[in-house]
């Protein structure tokens, strides 16, 4: 604990905006097979040093078969809020989850060049105090950590629905349920907030035995998978209304609400609409009678290809569907960044009015039966996935590996970990940068992004833009 509020803790968006830029960027290493530890790689973000866009430290972890995933910071700017008793935490520690093996990593990042594990929950720890599995999203809340999960009890994760629990953001130990009436949600995926206004919107992928092994095809085609999002009284921990928003767009993923805490709208992305392969962006918002609603504001249509040129999985359909797989919201709420990992494409879209989208700048690189390089000259493995902006708008990075199972899918006999950044015009646009161009060590993948100081899918922001 400090003695005064962490620095990089922001009353609002608008300064964080204005904070000193990123050095360093954190990203998981994981090994596919699991014959390697998974780690955490520590990039230099600094375009003045020597070690530029290369990893300076890397952090093993002693078990095998984790698989990391997506993970976050034990503090951000939601200990800000006048209704915790947070406000001189520190933002020290990356909470890394194993995603197969439910096993959870503290690991203290206060100086990037000697991280260190802090603490290790074993499993057991998780499945007795919350009966849930898979841990996955993480984000730090006003008053503790909290983690989704995409599997219930049991062996396989089936035995009930999967959900959220809360760590303590002190002493991180397993607190937790969430919930105390879920409603509609049998699945889970990613879940946000807006703090002052309180209410969560939580989204679905599927349940263990649906990604595990890979996409189970016969599910995605009967939409089996997740198609709803659902809001909830924060405070209350209920589920007040859950929106459908049709069984053919199948797999909700990321939850991006805008960041000035003044607003009441926010984006969801959708896999894929199995009428006809499209990729989709919803906006929700909250209407003038208090209930929720969504629209379809982004449609992305698939790209004709030959069968020879494309996985077992697609030749039948004889196209490249976009395969919307994250999207991330600018703190300016201005741009809505959308990786197709499938095309092999970031779009980027002006999102000023969130009804009315307008693509602003596209780039491409690797792709289903195209393979874009890198225009530095190095080969890009699957397609762009996990996405992170910088606080001030201006960098825009990105990893590859979608999940170990389903790159081998979609992108048989390819293999490798990269990571890139584009430069962000002022008027909009992207332009890949040909110097920063990362390669993980040969057996491991990339998967999620930190930054140092935060990002623009971690912080909660507790007092509206001035």
């Amino acid at each position: 604990m400090t003695l005064r509020p962490d620095p990089t803790f922001h009353a609002t968006a608008q300064l964080a905006m204005q904070a000193p830029v990123e050095n360093y960027g954190f990203t998981v290493m994981l090994s596919p097979d699991g014959a390697q530890p998974d780690g955490i790689a520590v990039v230099d973000l600094d375009p003045k040093s020597d070690s530029y866009g290369t990893i300076v430290n890397t952090l093993v972890m002693p078990y095998k078969g984790d698989e990391f995933h997506h993970f976050g910071w034990n503090a951000c700017s939601s200990s800000l809020s006048p209704l915790s008793g947070h406000a001189f935490l520190e933002r020290r520690y990356l909470i890394v989850p194993g995603i197969r093996s439910s096993r959870i990593y503290v690991i203290d990042v206060k100086d990037p060049m000697d991280a260190k594990i802090h603490k290790i929950i074993e499993p057991e720890e998780v499945f007795a105090k919350t009966g849930y599995s898979r841990p996955h999203t993480i984000h730090c809340g006003p008053e503790g950590i909290y983690v989704s999960t995409l599997g219930g009890g049991g062996e396989d994760g089936t035995d009930g629905p999967p959900g959220i629990f809360i760590m303590d953001c002190e002493t991180f130990e397993v607190i937790g349920r969430y919930e105390m009436d879920r409603g509609k949600q049998d699945k889970h995926y990613d879940f946000w907030w807006n703090l002052p206004q309180d209410y969560m919107v939580s989204s679905e992928w599927g349940l263990p035995p649906q990604y595990e092994n890979g996409i189970v095809a016969e599910d995605l085609l009967s939409n089996k998978y997740g198609h709803s999002i659902h809001f909830w009284d924060l405070r209350k921990r209920k589920n007040i209304q859950t929106i459908d928003f049709g069984e053919n767009y199948q797999m909700a993923l990321e939850i991006r609400p805008a960041h000035d805490p003044k607003k009441s709208y926010g984006f969801c992305g959708v896999v894929v609409d199995t009428t006809n392969l499209q990729g989709a962006i919803f906006t929700w918002w909250r209407g003038d009678d208090g209930t929720w609603q969504s629209k379809k504001t982004i449609t992305i249509d698939p790209r004709p290809e030959k069968p020879e040129n494309l996985p077992p999985l697609l030749q039948g359909f004889e196209a490249v569907p976009p395969l919307v797989t994250d999207i991330d919201l600018s703190l300016d709420d201005k741009y809505l960044y959308v990786a197709c990992w499938g095309l092999g494409e970031m779009h980027q879209y002006d999102v000023t009015d969130p009804m009315n989208p307008v693509l602003a700048g596209k780039v491409e690189l690797g792709g289903i039966g195209r393979g874009t390089k890198h225009p530095g000259g190095g080969d890009f493995a699957f397609g762009p996935q996990m996405v992170e902006i910088s606080r001030d708008g201006k960098r825009v990075y990105w990893t590859n590996s979608l999940y170990s199972t389903w790159d081998d899918q979609f992108y048989p006999g390819q293999e490798g970990g990269q990571m890139v950044m584009a430069h962000v015009g002022e008027n909009g646009g992207l332009t890949l940068d040909k110097d920063f161009y990362v390669d993980f060590p040969k057996g491991y993948r990339a998967h999620q992004i930190r930054l140092e100081g935060g990002d623009c899918s971690t912080d909660s922001f507790c007092y509206p833009n001035v």
